[in-house]
């Protein structure tokens, strides 16, 4: 649509006879999504990122500030140990992460506070023991 519009036509039966020889060369046939709603629309809250969150999904593309990710890890360490087979791995797992814990501890907070303190590796070793034992 590189053409102007003439003078002396209003714009909206400009657009309209646009959309209307468009239509007739099937420009509108077989779009994506057609006949569906926008998926934007579907959301039970408005927030006006969806299409960048929507673009990120698509695209796997993930951002958390680094506290968030490190809490994240925390919790998914934290319940890898129970599936670890040795004490070895225990321990291996959790003081990587309180290696990991301390440096963020020491540095100004790139974003929300960080929450967390190095684990006790033998508290978790020890209620790894139990959950085998029982």
């Amino acid at each position: 649509m590189t053409e102007r519009k003439p003078p002396g036509v209003s714009f909206e039966s400009y657009v309209e006879h646009q959309i209307r020889d468009a239509e007739a060369r099937g420009e509108f046939a077989n779009l994506p999504g057609a006949g569906k709603p926008s998926p934007a629309l579907t959301e039970t809250e408005y927030d006006e990122l969806w299409w960048i969150k929507r673009k990120m999904a698509r695209e796997g593309v993930a951002v958390l500030p680094p506290t968030l990710e490190l809490r994240k890890e925390a919790e998914d360490t934290l319940a890898a140990t129970a599936a670890a087979p040795s004490e070895r791995a225990v321990r291996r797992l959790v003081e990587a992460l309180n290696t990991k814990i301390r440096a963020m501890m020491f540095q100004p907070p790139p974003g929300p506070p960080l929450g967390l303190k190095p684990y006790d590796v033998e508290e978790i070793v020890r209620n790894w023991r139990e959950r085998r034992q029982g």
